[in-house]
């Protein structure tokens, strides 16, 4: 269970503020690394294409993927982004 709470612990920032867990940053390369490889594929390598298809599949995988974290994150204590 240490590493649930470990990926699912929202952090806190200096300033107090709660910043994403781990599993949000986690999900956010993993969708951005494989919608990009994909998007590369489909574009025939022309830029503009790809980065508007990223941007256009990426964003709501990306709202669902955090929501659903979000509830999961929900009773998990707080933990520190920095040691102090």
């Amino acid at each position: 269970m240490a590493i649930v709470d470990y990926l699912f612990s929202p952090r806190i920032d200096r300033f107090g503020s709660e910043t994403p867990s781990e599993a949000s940053r986690i999900f956010f390369l993993i969708v951005i690394l494989s919608v990009s490889y994909w998007a590369w594929q489909i574009s025939n390598g022309i830029v503009s294409i790809w980065l508007m298809v990223v941007i256009l599949i990426s964003t709501p995988i990306l709202s669902v993927g955090w929501w659903l974290i979000s509830l999961i994150s929900q009773k998990r204590p707080t933990k520190d982004l920095f040691s102090k």
